[in-house]
């Protein structure tokens, strides 16, 4: 008995192992070529294909350069303020988001970085399973290991979601503003960094009070952050 369980133990292992090198195959190929295509993606055009079948994704890549740096720095703050400094993860930000949700009685924050969403979008699911952050752990620190904090935010800025079907900032800025992701002003960039929460609801509710709280502040703090060069 003891044998067929270390066995089958080893074989889980190996497996476990495989699907690592899986993932570090890939974040060491995107450290040069950009990705074509993400998990998240991947379900939104399910999502939309089950009503139209014909439905495609809005998505263009833009390089690091031709993304305003009002957005840039709208989304630092609003996201990831010490995204600089840090090695994937916010500590105190954790800690402050448990104390919430205990105080709560329910997740009602988060207190991920932009290395760990960047992990999550690329690879894994919105499920909040214990499995799956503790994956989302292992790949940000693959990720903070082998990629510069520019890289981080190129890859982030082109791929997170901004309305239904619509992903990367090329697409959002022609979708919200009729311009370029390296067109986008300060106003327009805090707007954007404010929609990342819940991208499909503000889609259709622009006007919503929270958005507007939400903008305004990212407009006042988006001066202060540190922006990779």
């Amino acid at each position: 008995m003891w044998r067929k369980l270390l066995k089958w133990f080893g074989i889980a292992l190996g497996l476990l192992l495989a699907l690592q090198l899986w993932y570090l195959g890939h974040v060491l190929w995107w450290m040069q070529f950009n990705p074509s295509s993400t998990a998240f993606m991947e379900a939104g055009l399910e999502r939309l294909q089950e009503k139209r079948p014909e439905a495609e994704l809005r998505h263009q890549w833009v390089d690091y350069q031709r993304i305003s740096i009002h957005l840039k720095r709208a989304v630092i703050a609003a996201e990831d303020s010490k995204f600089i400094a840090h090695e994937g993860f916010d500590w105190e930000g954790i800690e402050t988001a448990l104390g919430k949700n205990i105080k709560k009685g329910k997740v009602v924050a988060g207190g991920s970085t932009i290395s760990q969403q960047l992990a999550k979008n690329l690879f894994l699911s919105a499920s909040r399973n214990p499995l799956r952050k503790v994956q989302e752990a292992v790949i940000t620190v693959m990720i903070e290991a082998l990629w510069s904090k520019r890289r981080i935010l190129e890859v982030y800025l082109n791929v997170i979601e901004w309305g239904n079907g619509i992903y990367g900032a090329e697409a959002a800025a022609r979708r919200y503003f009729k311009t370029s992701a390296a067109g986008l002003g300060p106003d327009e960039s805090a707007f954007l960094a404010a929609m990342i929460p819940n991208p499909r609801y503000y889609e259709t509710h622009r006007t919503a009070r929270g958005l507007m709280k939400r903008k305004a502040i990212i407009a006042a703090r988006m001066w202060q952050v540190y922006v990779p060069k």
